[in-house]
């Protein structure tokens, strides 16, 4: 191993320059602990590692970071050595691995017990420096998961540990939910074999609130327990599809708030009533013997799906020949349609045209439209909610589109724990920014 000692041996000596304001050595102190982004520490020696071609500088803590405990920062009597000389990752000097390297004590903390003592320039536990960590975290939402690996040299899996611990540093000093008023509830797929996340998204600020793995209602309970039940009083809107589970905990656990139902979700149950009388009209044909009739229904499942803005000519061309030929299917299109203007108008107008489009659907002699009537009376409230409100799941929707990127990004990390807080680095506000630089 090579020494290289652009500054004397930190000592007595050092103290001594440092004092008088002058000296190369000093300087040289100063100009290693910059490059490495230490704070609050002494460089006191730099070697480079000939053998593993890293470079390794020892630090101590200065005296008013001493003896405090690694999880709370409490300042506590000493216990004992620990194991001794310990490093941590720093980051690369040019083309250089760096190690920080130091002594690493034991402290006795009132609340936590005998824990590691804290360190000024690396996280409790972590085996990489603050500037590392945030500079991956910040990394790993703007570039590629290669890109992350080969430009820090650590694990991918290793990056999904980083991001752990880094948003869990950040929750701890972030109020994320101060002012609550409006959220949006929702699940997402994010592995195979049903494996679900339960996402909450603040409508006001379109961030990603809270995720956790499930989609039950102690799954959702664990959110309103973080919250509180005095922030849980003030929210007064929450967005969500019509599950029973969602209704139930909101219901119980937030007094002041109406539930806003999607409404998209309601759309989609149009399309599905209509899709079912396409497949009924189809099956009579082909079973009637009408071979080309049936060919053409069964083509023309997106031609009644799609929006009429969005409509090719042949489908435009398909849809007048179903209005021609056959009366309940395109029976099941206008309702369908007429459903989707109920939400496009909103306020008064739309609820005065949903009970136009229910009284329609009643007596429209299609079972799928009639069935959907009576689940739209079920829902009332919260559809009239959507409605007056004019709130949907659309931020959350856009939210989990990315958390479907995400997903693919995070292949390879061992846990939900670990994408969750991807996710919250990437769409939660919680990233921080490269290390010496403000937030932009």
């Amino acid at each position: 191993m090579t020494r290289h000692t652009p500054f004397p041996a930190y000592g007595s000596c050092c103290r001594r320059l440092e004092s008088e304001g002058g000296g190369n050595g000093v300087r040289s102190v100063r100009v290693w602990a910059r490059l490495l982004g230490v704070v609050q520490a002494v460089v006191e020696d730099v070697e480079f590692d000939e053998v593993e071609q890293v470079l390794v500088v020892a630090v101590r803590p200065r005296k008013a970071s001493r003896r405090r405990c690694g999880r709370c920062g409490r300042r506590c009597p000493g216990y004992d050595q620990g194991e001794g000389r310990r490093r941590w990752r720093a980051l690369d000097l040019g083309t250089v691995r760096a190690f920080l390297e130091a002594d690493s004590p034991r402290v006795r903390c009132v609340e936590h017990g005998v824990v590691a003592a804290q360190v000024p320039w690396a996280r409790h536990g972590a085996g990489h420096t603050y500037a590392f960590d945030d500079t991956a975290a910040w990394l790993v939402t703007h570039c590629s998961k290669s890109a992350v690996r080969d430009l820090l040299r650590v694990a991918w899996r290793t990056v999904g540990s980083i991001v752990t611990r880094v948003v869990a540093d950040a929750e701890a000093s972030t109020d994320r939910f101060a002012d609550l008023r409006r959220i949006g509830i929702d699940e997402i797929s994010y592995k195979r074999g049903h494996k679900y996340l339960t996402v909450v998204v603040d409508h006001d600020s379109g961030v990603l609130l809270w995720a956790h793995p499930g989609r039950d209602t102690k799954t959702l309970e664990r959110f309103f327990d973080r919250l509180g039940a005095q922030r849980c009083a003030q929210i007064t809107l929450v967005s969500a599809d019509a599950a029973e589970w969602i209704a139930t905990v909101v219901a119980d656990r937030c007094p002041n708030a109406e539930l806003c139902l999607d409404p998209f979700h309601i759309v989609a149950w149009a399309t599905k009533a209509l899709d079912e009388v396409r497949r009924q009209v189809w099956n009579a044909a082909r079973k009637g013997g009408q071979k080309t009739v049936a060919r053409d229904l069964k083509n023309a499942r997106f031609a009644l799906w799609k929006n009429p803005e969005d409509l090719t000519e042949r489908q435009t061309a398909t849809l007048a020949g179903i209005a021609k030929t056959n009366a309940p299917l395109f029976r099941a299109y206008l309702l369908k349609e007429q459903l989707r203007q109920v939400f496009a108008l909103k306020g008064a107008e739309g609820i005065a045209l949903l009970d136009a489009w229910l009284k329609w659907a009643q007596r429209s002699r299609l079972p799928s439209f009639i069935k959907l009537a009576r689940s739209i009376r079920e829902h009332r409230a919260g559809i009239d909610a959507a409605l007056t409100h004019g709130l949907s799941n659309a931020r959350v929707e856009s939210v989990n589109t990315k958390l479907r990127l995400l997903t693919r990004i995070a292949f390879g990390f061992r846990s939900a724990e670990a994408l969750i807080a991807l996710a919250m680095l990437d769409l939660g506000g919680l990233c921080p920014p490269l290390p010496s630089r403000a937030a932009a």
